[in-house]
């Protein structure tokens, strides 16, 4: 059944309460996602068909060590994923006090996108063409908009660039390359990549005002920098 503008806020308004008490830093009342994210495109519009071909573009393009390390990038939502970047010192082991704030961003990308994928009900591009061919776990609920791992993805990332940030442009390069990932794997529509960014982002410059974070950033900034041997960062 499609949802009424109303209906959507209406029904956020109710769930958010629930969602916002395992917020991390930043809780759905703050970041506005069903206020700044666009209704996504209908199944059968014109908008969506493209995204369907585009799909099945990247399906046929797909080779297997493309596929094996989008599944690879689908098993993995913790701050290490960007251990391409850092190298084999960033570990969980190493680093504990990164480790810590991973975990409460992952809260927030749990709080912030849960309102609206509940509250957008789109549905999974493979259960709405049963001819593409996802290579990760697929699921029968309509979650698809904004894409959860692609939010997470760009909230770390951001959170990394506070700790490191002359490795802006390769935690940035790493963050898009998750995100399209989820192309990749044939669970998401391009527009859930544009949306889950969009909410990374607004939630991260909310995030910044938090002085829970700032000191979390603080810890994490210090333990990174040391364990990696990387100038001292004032």
């Amino acid at each position: 059944m499609k949802k009424t503008a109303a209906t959507i806020l209406i029904f956020a308004v109710l769930c958010a309460p629930a969602v916002a008490r395992d917020a991390g830093f930043v809780t759905p009342e703050q970041s506005h996602p069903l206020e700044i994210l666009a209704t996504p495109p209908a199944p059968d519009s014109a908008t969506a068909k493209a995204e369907l071909a585009e799909l099945h573009r990247i399906e046929a393009a797909r080779t297997a060590e493309q596929a094996a390390r989008a599944k690879a990038d689908d098993e993995n939502e913790t701050i290490f994923l960007y251990k391409t970047v850092f190298g084999d010192k960033f570990a969980k082991e190493n680093l504990p006090a990164v480790d810590a704030l991973g975990a409460r961003l992952k809260s927030d990308e749990s709080a912030n996108t849960g309102v609206a994928k509940e509250a957008f009900h789109r549905t999974r591009p493979y259960n709405v063409d049963k001819t593409l061919h996802p290579v990760c776990k697929t699921k029968v609920k309509d979650d698809s908009y904004p894409s959860g791992h692609t939010t997470v993805g760009y909230l770390m990332g951001l959170a990394l660039i506070d700790l490191a940030p002359e490795r802006r442009d390769e935690i940035l390069a790493r963050a898009d390359d998750y995100g399209h990932n989820r192309l990749v794997c044939g669970v998401h529509f391009p527009s859930d990549i544009v949306a889950a960014r969009l909410v990374a982002y607004a939630v991260h410059a909310i995030m910044e005002l938090d002085p829970d974070y700032r000191k979390m950033v603080a810890a994490a900034r210090a333990e990174l920098r040391s364990a990696l041997g990387l100038a001292r960062a004032d």
